[in-house]
Order: C-alpha cells, then structure tokens, then sequence
C-alpha cells in the first residue's frame, strides 16, 4: 500500500516531463499506471468481503511510536475505489480539457500529488501517517484551487479554502493526539477497539469537539460551509474530482471511521444530525437561487455532505447503509455532472443558465452523459 501511494506521487513528478513530450496524450499516458492502481485495488474486493484487513508498517519515528502504517477495510477499500477510479477518468478529462495549454504538465502534476494524498488519508492507519496525508490535501488543494494565480478571485479563493481546512486540521491532530494518549495506542485500528473507553473518558467532549472541527472544515459543514462553493473559482476538473468526489468526503469518512469510538453517544448524534441537517438545509435552499451551472452543482454538493453527515451521525446499521450507498452515488453522479458542466462551459464560453438554451442539438453526447447523471 505505501509503494501504491508513492507510485502515485512519482507519476506526479513525471507529469511535466509526459506533458512535454507527449502534449496531445499526456492524460491518457498517465492514466495507464493508475488503472493498474485501481485494478490493484479492485482484486482485494474478494478478501476483504471476507472480512480479512490488509495491513502494512513501516518505521517512520520508531522512538515516538510513530509508524507509516496502512491498513485496508471495507470503508478504506470503498473510498480508494472511488479515489482511483475517478482520479483515471478526471486524469484523462483533463488532458483534454486543457488541451494545448502550456500549463497542463502543472496542473496534472498537482491533481497526481492530490489523488496520492487522499489515498494516504483513507488507508492510514497511524494518527500521525493520517495527519500528514490530510494537511497534504488541503496543501494541494490550495495549489489546485489557485491555478489560476493571475486571478485575484481564485487566489483569495485558494487561500480561503486553505485556512479553513488547514486551521480544521490543527483542531484534528489536537483530537488525534489525545485519542493516542487516552487510549495508548498511535494505531487508529487500536483505538476503534477501545470505544468504551473513550465514551467514558473525561477528555471525551473535548476530543469530540477537536475532531469535529476538522470534519466539519473539510467537509463544509455549517458554519464552514462558505469556502465550497467559493472553490468553484478552480478549473472543472478539479471541482469534479477534489470538490465532489474526494477531498470534501474526507470529512465524512473520517466521521464513519471513527463512529465505533466516538459514536453512539447523545452528544454525538444531536451535534451531527443538528449540524449536517442545517448544512443540508441552507446547501439546498441555496442552490434554488443560482444561475451558475458550476455554483449550483457546489451548493447541491453541500446539501448532500449534510445529508451523509446526518447519516453518520444516526449510526444505525440502515444510517449506515444509506451512508454508502449516497457516498458512492454522489461521487459518481455529482463528478459527471461537474465534467459535463465543464465541456458546455469550454464549448460556449459561459455557465450562466440564462444565456444556455438548446444544446441537446448541438452537445447530443454531452446532453445524454448530463441526463443519465441527473
């Protein structure tokens, strides 16, 4: 699993040099090695229905107990799916929606450092080994957000999302470390084990408190839900894969991996259900108002990380059903529609619906890829 993570960010390095060499297929070059990731991850579908848990360390700061360990679950396997297998599709996307732009070796290279960070979050299985993976993300992110640097908006978008999620991110390896200490263990695999533990601790509330925060931000749950849609300043491929399918999900991954610890308590069900229905809430009633295809699409996405929110917080078996069963549908559903938006916006040059009228005739492909995903 490291060696599939560091594949990842030494295809990123390569990117500018496939980009160079080979500017009309760099997307489809680099898409190669990580359909072989994702067949990868695919063939541990058998073993892990089996219930059995790949797990692999390496000694990282032996004296502190610090180890980069990885360990691959259900829900691990559920979000690395999604992470590969849309990263390949939003990989080729965008050598094509950035076709014959000096920048596109960039830009690829950013979104490979990306996929492999947010691959190290969802099998991680040190706090620490998480930790460094998640600020990772948000340090892409940024980068990703403000490729368009000669903007003002998408650099003050960028920095925006950056010290919301990098300030949730303190806030979580605070929460982080505590869990290590009040539980003894660095291991988060150790530590789901020990539920009761935590439940009865007296640091519960402000371990809860501490890791919510950093669910909340990179999710954009209320009052953090501003920087999402603020986002959408970044190019499309990165709204389809970083802000619909991946990044903004870490947050409720992290709530379902955490539920045996820290869920099941009133505390826990009244905060996340308040919190993730609000957000729901004004994520819908927002999107009714706007006229922006990609703005739509971001308040909508909002409006359902609240809804899995809400299902996390319920921690029923069905809640938790629904849970995946969204979290897939959405990731699928929401990215397409986020590419198609793309192509109308690189093929007419506005997201505006009021200057959007009968492309079925004209974008037919595009037309009944949106439809399907609708």
């Amino acid at each position: 699993m490291l060696t599939l993570v560091l594949s990842i960010f030494a295809l990123g390095l390569v990117a500018p040099l496939a980009a160079r060499r080979l500017p009309r297929h760099a997307g489809w070059v680099l898409a190669a090695p990580l359909l072989g990731v994702t067949a990868w991850l695919a063939a541990r579908i058998p073993a892990v229905a089996r219930g059995e848990a790949l797990r692999q360390a390496v000694d990282w700061v032996p004296a502190l107990q610090v180890a980069l360990s990885f360990r691959l679950d259900g829900l691990g396997l559920l979000f690395a799916l999604i992470v590969a297998s849309i990263g390949t599709l939003i990989v080729v996307y965008s050598g094509g929606y950035l076709k014959g732009d000096p920048r596109l070796g960039r830009f690829l290279s950013f979104m490979l450092l990306f996929m492999g960070s947010m691959l190290g979050v969802v099998l991680a299985d040190n706090v620490i080994t998480l930790f460094v993976f998640w600020e990772l993300t948000s340090v892409t992110s940024f980068l990703l957000i403000g490729f368009d640097h000669e903007d003002p908006r998408s650099r003050r978008s960028a920095l925006q999302a950056l010290l919301v999620t990098g300030g949730g991110g303190l806030a979580l390896l605070a929460g982080l470390v505590l869990m290590a200490i009040a539980g003894g263990s660095w291991e988060l695999s150790e530590l789901l084990a020990r539920g009761d533990l935590f439940r009865d601790h007296p640091w519960y509330a402000g371990i809860l408190v501490l890791v919510l925060l950093g669910a909340f931000t990179k999710s954009a749950q209320f009052p953090f839900h501003f920087w999402l849609p603020n986002a959408m300043d970044a190019p499309t491929p990165v709204s389809a894969f970083l802000h619909s399918a991946t990044m903004v999900k870490a947050g409720v991954y992290l709530l379902a991996r955490l539920h045996p610890a820290l869920g099941g308590t009133p505390a826990w069900v009244w905060t996340l259900v308040a919190f993730g229905g609000l957000t729901a809430l004004l994520g819908g009633l927002a999107a009714i108002r706007q006229t922006d295809l990609k703005r739509l699409l971001a308040y909508t996405t909002v409006a359902a990380l609240g809804q899995l929110v809400v299902m996390a917080g319920l921690g029923t078996a069905y809640a938790m059903q629904a849970f995946v069963v969204y979290l897939l549908a959405h990731a699928l559903y929401k990215g397409a529609l986020f590419m198609g938006v793309g192509a109308i916006d690189h093929e007419t040059g506005t997201r505006e619906l009021g200057a959007l009228g009968g492309l079925a005739r004209l974008m037919p492909v595009t037309a009944a890829a949106v439809g399907l995903a609708a």
